[in-house]
């Protein structure tokens, strides 16, 4: 009887492991998906890194400033909610004229550039410096429209903090 529960036990521990590697390689597999995925909308939107040069400077395209900024600004908040990332989405879609595909990158774009800065709040001020060599005190407009499309009136101190640094940025009072 101990022999049968011994074969049982080294059974149930091979089982174990061999679901433990599965998880490993999937996990694997996804991380290689999500860096494919920045390369591939670093393509589409025509992005290059450049040699000593920190990847906000190389952005040339004002809406996707305005997508790393926004991307930013719901990280302020927590973890941002699927509902909230949603309405990121229709809002880039809407107001920036992107179709989901280009949203979609812009998003993820945004989120590299972020983690890029360090942290949200230190890409939002660095972006939101950028936007402003990129398009002036223009591109407040649409920018805030996007901001206000997303989260509507529920600000927390850190997003209006944010707000505050954007206008210092953009040079608007």
């Amino acid at each position: 009887m101990p022999f049968l529960i011994a074969i049982a036990g080294i059974i149930v521990t091979a089982y174990i492991w061999a679901n433990r590697a599965s998880r490993a390689r999937d996990v694997v597999g996804d991380v290689a998906d999500m860096a494919n995925d920045v390369r591939l909308a670093a393509r589409r939107f025509g992005f290059r890194r450049q040699t000593n040069i920190h990847p906000v400077e190389s952005i040339e395209d004002p809406r996707l400033a305005i997508a790393a900024i926004a991307t930013s600004f719901i990280e302020l908040d927590d973890l941002p909610t699927t509902e909230l990332r949603g309405r990121l989405t229709v809002q880039l879609r809407s107001k920036l004229r992107a179709d989901a595909d280009e949203a979609q990158e812009m998003e993820v774009l945004g989120r590299w550039f972020m983690t890029e800065c360090g942290g949200a709040e230190p890409a939002i001020a660095r972006i939101s410096r950028k936007l402003y060599k990129l398009g002036g005190a223009e591109q407040m407009e649409p920018l805030m429209e996007v901001l206000k499309g997303t989260v509507h009136d529920s600000l927390s101190d850190r997003q209006r903090d944010a707000l505050e640094d954007i206008k210092r940025a953009m040079r608007v009072r």
